[in-house]
């Protein structure tokens, strides 16, 4: 995503481990995780072990988001090239970051030592031999101090474990004023000794991207925590120094150092409560998740619940390799997307106060609030993917987006705190609100949501920049966007015109059907006529999208692959695909011989570069050529051979995809630097590996499933409702991609379709696969599209 947007590329490069093998008889999806596939720009929360599927707590170690993100996207956090550690920290989120731990002996040191000189502050080298990472459980030797450290998490709460050696100078230093990444500048913290063994505090943000969308609004975390032992003194400590035998710190760079002796092999535990709402909550948060539990208590139960998560889509057959990018693609799906609300159903508000869920009958929030990414090209991939087995995850992000629009008149983009932090600024809630409603994810207020859809489609008035759309009156007035040649988004177009106007196409078409399916037909006609908008840029003489100035001109030297100029982290080439919503028409435009030629040309040329930007390590690495399946705005482009007539094509070029753009060494992980984006890149693989997509991301009045080339002898899906779904191939290999025939529940299939509802059904899909393309299978009828 963008430099407008962006993809806060804190993760940097990963590395992890993969756990001991489980037996035959025991299907364990945990052995196939690494953590560490990933690159320097998936967002550094996926550097985060401790922590359990879509929870708060985000444990993780912190090379270097300490040193800061002036832009706000910058990849820090934890890299592969670095070999010190400055912290293990607690929140790891879009724009969030904070409340940073360490164990440590010797001089006492109260700010983080920089990579370049690690001795002038607390950090220590470590050997990656000693590193252990796993879902839910991560732990390493820090060799400047002889302590072990390990992880655990639950929901919300923090679990530590710290091994020490003898020594008279041991410590903990709880770093609550810690400066963590794209976090942003520190601007009030305090912490305290409340007794002998608990502390509570707070540390309030300024984000970049809070800054950028939402002025005047701040990020508040707070903590509430327990020590297994009674430290013998305590200093607390700001920036200006230190505070000797004081129990209580405020101010930036606050924090506690807490002093022990110890004899060799000697344990201290500490647990940290969290919240976003008060530090109420977070006592709540932690007598009600971990009160009771020990560290090893806590370890099981995270990874019994990585255990159950990842093991509702069990795949066999296939090499071992496919396999880890399987389920560490899942993984990622699964992290990203973090709970803000607490245990009771509070959660933060704009203004620092807290809203509240409505519960159950249980007690237990109805809903999850959710801290989130820009849904930018989410639909074809983490949507689906929640459509598909995970139905509950897609809920809570369509309520909580609601209660953004409840709150503040608008959808968030993206949403820290109830902050708007943008993104790219096109803004597709709408669209895959429309696509939950569609694909029968229906558990929220329906009038409400199309409502805000519709606002979402066509309201102007005092839209606030974090809400995204600046330019939507530009698109209404004249049914597309005019190019703007300084680089800026305002009622009268944008720099990026035509990437907006594919865009807002793409979405009126969604909200034109979520108006049909609500019999809502004036609507209809209304958002649909936008949904054409794309065909006012087409230039027939090239055959390509072409941005028009506000005279309705195309602009003058023009150059197909030059990115940004008319296209968001893109190019002309690239964005001339990104008509989802009417492939049929695209491909009558061009003509269906040159539509075909063209496009696998296409990924003929950008295979030699790894379909992204080769090896270079750039989160924009490939935005220059033809395809950059790193990018959100090409995820949908492989699959568009369905609708060609000829499926063999899709069939051949997203295993390719699937085989080279993605790697299971760390620094290859998502094609060498690329936009992960809370679990999208490995949520494309996780689908196109099952042989499952929709090109319209599920936005259709009656959404299709578009059919490739499964990697794996067989896949098994848990559906809601107890059912299953089985994709199941017939003489598969690496070699044997082309799909020779096919049946739907022992019935011949002849399309390379299926309607949404049929795969919700469950059943058994089954494919007989060859070394060579049948170029009579799946072209009877393509997937439908309006002309």
């Amino acid at each position: 995503m963008t430099s407008r947007k962006l993809f806060s590329v804190f993760t940097a490069i990963l590395i992890g481990g993969i756990l001991a093998s489980c037996s035959e008889k025991t299907f364990d999806p945990l052995q196939y995780v690494e953590p560490g596939i990933g690159t320097a720009h998936s967002r550094w929360f996926f550097y985060t072990p401790a922590a359990v599927p879509h929870g708060m707590a985000k444990l993780a170690p912190s090379t270097n988001g300490h040193e800061g993100n002036p832009s706000g996207w910058e990849a820090v956090g934890y890299d592969i090239r670095h070999q010190s550690i400055a912290g293990f920290v607690h929140f790891h989120e879009w724009q969030i970051g904070g409340v940073s731990a360490i164990p440590a002996t010797g001089e006492l040191k109260v700010v983080p030592g920089s990579l370049q000189q690690p001795e002038t502050g607390y950090r220590s080298a470590f050997n990656r031999k000693t590193e252990i990472a796993e879902p839910g459980y991560y732990s390493v030797v820090l060799d400047d101090y002889g302590v072990k450290a390990e992880l655990t998490a639950t929901a919300r709460v923090g679990f530590h474990r710290y091994t020490f050696p003898e020594s008279s100078q041991s410590r903990i230093i709880l770093d609550v004023g810690n400066e963590q990444g794209e976090s942003g500048e520190v601007k009030d913290a305090q912490v305290r000794m409340i007794d002998d063994t608990h502390f509570e505090g707070s540390v309030s943000t300024y984000p970049k991207y809070v800054e950028t969308y939402d002025p005047g609004g701040e990020i508040t975390m707070y903590i509430w925590g327990e020590l297994n032992r009674a430290p013998l003194g305590t200093n607390a400590f700001n920036r200006e120094g230190i505070h000797r035998e004081s129990r209580e710190a405020g101010g930036v760079g606050a924090g506690l150092s807490l002093e022990y002796k110890t004899a060799a092999d000697e344990v201290l535990e500490m647990k940290v409560g969290l919240s976003y709402t008060s530090i109420a909550n977070a006592r709540e948060n932690f007598q009600k998740e971990a009160a009771a539990l020990s560290f090893d208590q806590a370890k099981q139960r995270a990874q019994e619940s990585w255990r159950d998560e990842l093991a509702k889509i069990q795949v066999s057959g296939g090499r071992e390799q496919d396999r880890i990018k399987f389920y560490t693609g899942l993984y990622h799906a699964l992290l990203g997307r973090g709970v803000a609300n607490d245990v009771n159903g509070a959660f933060p508000l704009h203004d620092g106060t807290a809203g509240q869920i409505p519960l159950s009958e249980e007690g237990k929030p109805a809903y999850n609030f959710y801290n989130t990414d820009a849904i930018w090209g989410a639909f074809w991939n983490l949507t689906q993917l929640w459509a598909l087995a995970y139905p509950e995850r897609y809920n809570d992000y369509v309520n909580t987006q609601l209660e953004m629009y409840k709150h503040r008149g608008w959808f968030g983009d993206g949403i820290s705190n109830s902050q708007f932090t943008s993104g790219v600024g096109t803004n597709f809630v709408g669209l895959a609100i429309a696509g939950a409603y569609q694909a029968g994810i229906r558990n929220f207020d329906t009038d409400l949501a199309y409502r805000a859809v519709r606002a979402n489609e066509l309201s102007t008035e005092s839209r606030p920049d974090g809400s995204g759309k600046q330019d939507v009156r530009a698109f209404i007035n004249k049914g597309y966007v005019p190019f703007l040649e300084e680089n800026i988004t305002d009622t009268s177009g944008a720099y990026f015109s035509a990437s907006h106007t594919m865009e807002y196409s793409f979405s009126a078409f969604a909200a034109a059907q979520f108006a049909s399916a609500l019999g809502r037909e004036s609507d209809y006609k209304e958002l649909i006529g936008y949904a054409g908008g794309w065909e006012k840029l087409w230039d027939p003489s090239t055959k390509l999208i072409r941005p028009r100035d506000i005279k309705g001109n195309f602009i003058e030297n023009f150059k197909p692959t030059e990115p940004w100029r008319g296209f968001q982290e893109g190019n002309a080439v690239q964005y001339t695909y990104y008509v989802p919503h009417n492939p049929a028409k695209l491909i009558a435009n061009a003509g269906q011989d040159r539509f075909n030629e063209r496009l696998d040309s296409i990924f003929t040329e950008a295979r030699k570069g790894g379909f992204g930007g080769g090896k270079e390590i750039d989160a924009f690495a490939g935005i220059h050529s033809p395809y950059n399946h790193g990018n959100q705005p090409n995820l949908h482009v492989s699959w568009l051979f369905n609708y060609s007539a000829k499926p063999w094509l899709t069939q051949k070029w997203t295993r390719a995809i699937c085989n080279e753009f993605y790697g299971v060494e760390p620094i290859h992980g998502y094609g060498y630097g690329q936009d992960e984006d809370q679990g999208q890149l490995g949520s494309w693989y996780v689908m196109s590996a099952l042989g499952l997509f929709d090109v319209k991301g599920l936005t259709d009045l009656k959404p299709t499933v578009q059919i490739g080339s499964p990697v794996f002898d067989e896949a098994v899906i848990a559906l809601p409702g107890g059912k299953t779904l089985t994709v199941r191939t017939i003489d598969n290999s690496p070699d044997n991609v082309y799909i020779q025939s096919a049946t739907f529940n022992g019935k011949e299939l002849k399309n390379a379709w299926l309607y949404h509802e049929q795969i919700r059904e469950g059943g058994v899909l089954e494919l007989g696969m060859g070394a060579g393309p049948n170029e009579e299978w799946g072209i009877e009828t393509p997937p439908p599209s309006e002309l």
